[in-house]
C-alpha cells in the first residue's frame, strides 16, 4: 500500500491560480469531469475510521481505490489504487462484497504537473474551488506551495468529507453530490 502525500489549500481564486502555474512552468493536463461512487461496509464503520472504496471514472479511465486516512495528516494517508475496465462490474463486485455504494460524487478537476507533483484544482458544488499538491515529500510540497504564494500554515489536510465538514455541510448524511442534485 502506498503512502499519499497531499495537502490542500482553500479558497482559491482559479484563474489566477491557473496563471501562476502556467506562469512557472506547470504543464497543464487540462480540465474533466470526475464521477466517483464511495463504498462503506454496511455498518459504516469504514466511515468512522476514514476508510472507504471509490470507484470513479476520468475522462475514459476508471479505478478503483482503497483509501485510508486515520490521522487526516499530509502524509497520513494510504491507499491501493488499479484501473478497470468499467463501472458497473466493479459495482456489483463491491456490493457482492457487502459494501454499499452510499454517495455519489461528481467534480470537475484541472490538473497540473510540476517537478514530479500533481496539482489539482478541485471544483465541487457547494464549496469554494481548492487546490490540491500531491507529491513525493512534504518538503516538495512545501517548496511547491511557496512558489504558488501559498502559505503553508493556511493548508488543510482533511480529505473532501473533511472540507465539506469544514463548510457547515453533514457529509456523511449526503449521499448525491452533483451539480445538478446536492441531498
Amino acid at each position: 500500500m502506498k503512502t499519499e502525500i497531499e495537502t490542500r489549500f482553500l479558497e482559491i481564486d482559479k484563474e489566477k491560480m491557473i496563471n501562476m502555474l502556467k506562469s512557472i512552468g506547470a504543464i497543464d493536463k487540462g480540465e474533466i469531469m470526475m464521477n466517483e461512487i464511495i463504498f462503506y461496509d454496511k455498518d459504516l464503520k469504514s466511515l468512522e475510521n476514514n476508510t472507504f472504496c471509490r470507484l470513479r471514472k476520468k475522462g475514459d479511465k476508471i479505478t478503483l481505490t482503497y483509501k485510508s486516512n486515520a490521522h487526516q495528516q499530509t502524509d497520513s494517508a494510504k491507499e491501493i489504487e488499479f484501473q478497470v475496465l468499467d463501472f458497473k462490474e466493479p459495482k456489483l463486485f463491491l456490493e457482492a462484497m457487502g459494501m454499499i455504494a452510499y454517495r455519489t460524487v461528481e467534480k470537475y478537476r484541472h490538473t497540473f504537473e510540476l517537478n514530479g507533483t500533481t496539482l489539482d484544482i478541485d471544483t465541487w458544488p457547494k464549496i469554494p474551488t481548492y487546490i490540491e499538491l500531491e507529491g513525493d515529500s512534504i518538503e516538495i510540497l512545501k517548496s511547491i506551495a511557496q512558489k504558488l504564494d501559498l502559505n503553508w500554515d493556511d493548508r488543510f489536510d482533511g480529505d473532501a468529507r473533511f472540507v465539506y465538514k469544514k463548510y457547515g455541510f453533514d457529509f456523511d448524511n449526503i449521499r448525491t453530490v452533483t451539480f445538478d442534485k446536492f441531498e
